[in-house]
Order: C-alpha cells, then sequence, then structure tokens
C-alpha cells in the first residue's frame, strides 16, 4: 500500500477555538506533530487583535512547544474580510489585513499565508469579482514575497464563493496572476464537489501542490474522517502513489460537536490516517 511520510502530516487549530492556544498547542505536540496551520481565529490571532505583543505571544507559545507555523490562515470566510468585495473600501481593507498577515508569517517564520479568493456579489458578472479577487491577490502575493512568504491558494466551494471553485479555475487564476510565490491547496470536500480528482491535481500543478485539506463530507461539510461519504482512503493513496511531497491536515469544524471535543475529533482523524503513514525507522 502506497504510503506518505510521517512527517507530512501537521497538525491544525481546527475546531479548537474554545480552547487557550496554549492548551492547543501542547495538544498537538503531544500528538506527535512539529509543525501547525495557524488558523487565524479569535481568541487565538485574528486579524483585528493582531498587535505585535500578541503575535509575539503566540511565537513564544510554539516555541514552547517546540512547535513551527507551516502557515498561516486568517479567518476569512465569518469575519468582514472579503479581498473580492464590491465594496471598494471593504475591499481595500481586507487587501491592507492581508498585507499584515504577510508581515505576521514572517514574524512566526511561517512558510505560506494561506488565501482564498472572496465572494463577487450574486447580482453582478462573475468577471467582476474575477478581476477584484485577482488585484488582490496580486497585490497581498507581492507584498508577502518582500517578506519573503509564499501564498497557497485554496478553491471554494460553490456556496462559499463565485470566483474560483475548481482546478480549472484555479489553474486559469495562477496563470493570470504570473507569481512565482503562489503554490495551491487541494481541499477534498471541494475537490469533490467541483468534480476533481486528486490525480487531476498533480497533473495540472505538480510541484506547486504543497497543502493538503484531507476532510470528509457528503460530499460537502467539513467532518471527521467516517462521518462522511468521501472515499477518503483512496485520496490519500492516490497522493502517496503520485509521489506527493507537500504536507496535509484535517480541517474539522462542520458539525459543533467537534468544538466540544476536537481532541476526540482529532483522535479519530489520526487513528483513521495512521496506517496511510510511513513510520522512520530508528537504527540500534
Amino acid at each position: 500500500m502506497p504510503q506518505l511520510a510521517a512527517h507530512q502530516l501537521i497538525g491544525a487549530n481546527f475546531s479548537f477555538q474554545h480552547f487557550p492556544f496554549d492548551e492547543v498547542a501542547r495538544t498537538i505536540r503531544d500528538f506527535g506533530m512539529r509543525e501547525i496551520e495557524l488558523w487565524g481565529i479569535a481568541q487565538h490571532l485574528d486579524l483585528f487583535h493582531a498587535t505585535d505583543a500578541r503575535v509575539e505571544s503566540v511565537r513564544r507559545v510554539l516555541a514552547d512547544n517546540e512547535l513551527s507555523a507551516w502557515c498561516f490562515t486568517p479567518e476569512q470566510m465569518l469575519y468582514p474580510i472579503n479581498i473580492a468585495a464590491g465594496d471598494e473600501a471593504l475591499r481595500q481593507d481586507s487587501i491592507e489585513r492581508f498585507c499584515r498577515a504577510a508581515d505576521i508569517c514572517a514574524l512566526l517564520g511561517a512558510r505560506y499565508l494561506f488565501l482564498t479568493p472572496g465572494h463577487g456579489y450574486e447580482s453582478h458578472a462573475r468577471q467582476l469579482a474575477w478581476d477584484r479577487a485577482a488585484d488582490a491577490i496580486g497585490n497581498i502575493a507581492r507584498h508577502a514575497a518582500g517578506n519573503g512568504v509564499r501564498c497557497l491558494l485554496e478553491p471554494l466551494q460553490r456556496l462559499e464563493s463565485n470566483i474560483v471553485n475548481d482546478a480549472a479555475g484555479l489553474r486559469q487564476m495562477l496563470n493570470e496572476l504570473g507569481a512565482d510565490n503562489i503554490d495551491v491547496v487541494l481541499d477534498t470536500v471541494a475537490t469533490a464537489t467541483a468534480g476533481d480528482t486528486v490525480a487531476g491535481y498533480v497533473d495540472l500543478f505538480g510541484s506547486r501542490l504543497a497543502h493538503v485539506h484531507l476532510i470528509d463530507g457528503t460530499p460537502g461539510g467539513h467532518l471527521v474522517w467516517g462521518d462522511g461519504t468521501l472515499p477518503l482512503s483512496h485520496y490519500v493513496s492516490e497522493l502517496a502513489r503520485l509521489g506527493y511531497a507537500g504536507k496535509l491536515t484535517f480541517e474539522p469544524f462542520g458539525n459543533g460537536s467537534y468544538a466540544l471535543d476536537p481532541v476526540k475529533a482529532w483522535t479519530r482523524c489520526l487513528s483513521a490516517i495512521e496506517p496511510y503513514l510511513k513510520r522512520a525507522t530508528v537504527l540500534a
């Protein structure tokens, strides 16, 4: 059976939003992980309260738990942040906050800033929102590059965005931007709802496929492995067979019970993926 290297699996604070960040970091460390996707949620590190002192506090907690930040993923679906907004003042404020997020990445030592395309007015032509998103992503990526930070771009389900919803749209956006510091994310739910495949992502993006959100769904949702109907075992085996070298993590938060007991939710995911991970051999 094809296997991924154990170090490719990283932690995240998804579902842990109602717990203090120092407890979350200890939990991820105790899971045996050394890297984290840091979801920028209140009360951990949201973009509306990310003072230098707050960022330094998070950096110290990570260091104290021997964790490093793989990417910083500011909350951008629930808060009033929208880089494709038709309201220009809101759009410009969103761009400025994401430029600040790129600065935060540099302060934390994170390799990546995680981006999504935003959402345009449903009653307006899609191209208008596309152009606003492309302009914003380009500006943010250039600012990030000045900090030595790369960006990750994830397509969203149609209910979440009317701009980039599938692998073909993501490829089109990358081609239009022409930025060499933007890599891509495969989200298993977005992939399934769009009718895309793991092999198709690898074929379209090659080594620029750098991050995977491994989540179950029906096909939508952000469910723990086994709570949906997606063939996650097949997805992981395909990634291994095709030589995927990036990172992957879980993103469970579509069910309120996960936030009540995130350790249980994560433990179930970790148990499910264990057969698909190759542990390093320790020589005596």
